[in-house]
């Protein structure tokens, strides 16, 4: 099971605070002795394997956020603890530093729901937010608005700001934080598409075979059995054409079905990026996801792939809809072909 750690680390007490200089110093080592663990040995043996870190560091220390996967939660944690003590006591930069609050915060059922086929209203759980540190907290939101300045195909006014409306709900701030959370959540949908054609490779199946997936099982279900890993392989071109397109000013809809589906799963990653800084809460997300659809999709005619039922799955056709069909997910709605690999055949042999 995949568990989403948050790891505390901070200097020897009496450490004057951090210059902007030696917080990237810090990063880029913890990023770099993180980056070469293959595998962490738990207790009794038991394998945990690193998966994706982030890394965000304030004034006074840092903060690792780290999917792993354990057979249990108390394995991830204890093996967590364990690698960073190690790891720091064996980096003379970090001499004097320690690992306070080392926690899981977020199962893999815990991703799946806020990576739903929709958001909505967030239910109430338990309140996982009040253990993070202030400090903690403000490093997670001052790194989600450094983010939003690579997403250039939306302005504040895409999040349902308006300057203009002093009774507005949604400020610039929250907005930008937004925005932010996309960018981030591309990073990490990128990443775990690698590792979702890796799975589906090596098992020579489809989604339908394959439980260990973290993106492409987010796609309709009706479809599970067509998703194999050349299919895999044509949505993270179409996942990649995104992500550059969000970095480029004029934004134009959605160019094919396929990446208005790789969109929705973006929402579905930024709700988990904003809930890991603990502003789901706080935050007017239905407003703001309201707004966003408005401006970034021409309709929200995907979503009804969602709703249909499993079987029957001619039925599609009834719909009417172009770009609906499985077969027109790739083919591009008003543009030329997007690229080249998006014109080979993606059912399984």
């Amino acid at each position: 099971m995949e568990y989403q750690l948050t790891a505390s680390l901070s200097p020897a007490s009496g450490t004057s605070d951090l210059d902007p200089l030696q917080r990237h110093g810090v990063a880029a080592l913890l990023d770099e002795q993180l980056d070469l663990l293959a595998g962490i040995e738990g207790p009794d043996g038991i394998e945990v394997e690193p998966l994706d870190h982030r890394i965000a560091v304030h004034p006074t220390g840092a903060v690792i956020t780290w999917l792993v996967d354990s057979p249990a939660l108390a394995f991830a944690e204890e093996a967590a603890r364990h690698v960073l003590t190690e790891m720091i006591a064996q980096t003379e930069l970090l001499e004097g530093w320690a690992v306070g609050r080392c926690e899981v915060i977020a199962t893999d059922d815990d991703l799946e729901a806020a990576l739903g086929a929709k958001i909505t209203e967030p239910e109430e759980e338990e309140d996982d937010d009040a253990e993070l540190t202030e400090e903690e907290i403000t490093a997670l939101r001052d790194e989600l608005l450094v983010s939003a300045a690579t997403l250039r195909a939306f302005g504040p006014e895409a999040f349902g700001h308006n300057p203009d409306d002093p009774e507005c709900v949604i400020s610039e701030e929250a907005a930008r934080l937004v925005a932010g959370a996309l960018v981030q959540g591309m990073e990490i949908l990128t990443d775990e598409l690698f590792a979702d054609i890796q799975e589906l490779e090596d098992a020579e199946g489809s989604a339908g075979e394959v439980e260990a997936l973290s993106v492409i099982n987010q796609l309709p279900l009706r479809y599970a059995d067509h998703y194999g890993a050349l299919f895999a392989k044509q949505f993270l071109v179409t996942t990649s054409i995104l992500g550059y397109r969000l970095s480029q000013p004029d934004w134009v809809a959605p160019l094919c079905t396929a990446e208005a589906l790789a969109l929705h799963v973006l929402k579905g990653e930024a709700a988990v990026q904003l809930d890991l800084a603990g502003l789901l809460d706080e935050l007017p997300i239905k407003e703001i996801l309201t707004a966003f659809d408005e401006h970034a999709f021409a309709d929200l005619d995907h979503e009804r792939l969602f709703d249909l039922a499993t079987e029957g799955e001619d039925d599609i056709d009834l719909l009417g809809t172009p770009g609906l069909d499985f077969d027109e997910w790739f083919l591009p709605r008003n543009a030329g072909p997007l690229h080249p690999y998006l014109a080979i055949e993606h059912f399984p042999e």
